[in-house]
């Protein structure tokens, strides 16, 4: 079984990189950084009891998607790497 990664340490430019697209991502939506990061680290808790995941390469997007000029509610994407489902 491979070890959780959700610790790992990461370099200061990948730590700058993963807070500016969390900072850019909540001002497009009105979401603070601090709900994503907790809405990230309940998907992570809530999913590794199934299924060990690559936190790492793990991308979560709140888009606010426009419809013919009106816009709609925001969507929740997660492109989420599995490395292993447990039984």
């Amino acid at each position: 079984m491979k070890t959780f990664k959700l610790f790992s340490k990461k370099t200061s430019s990948q730590v700058a990189k993963d807070r500016l697209k969390i900072l850019l991502i909540s001002d497009r939506i009105n979401c603070s950084p601090e709900v994503m990061e907790r809405i990230k680290v309940d998907l992570v808790k809530s999913i590794s009891k199934y299924m060990s995941i690559d936190v790492e390469h793990m991308e979560i997007v709140l888009k606010r998607n426009h419809k013919r000029g009106r816009s709609r509610k925001p969507s929740l994407y997660a492109s989420i790497p599995i490395l292993d489902i447990r039984e």
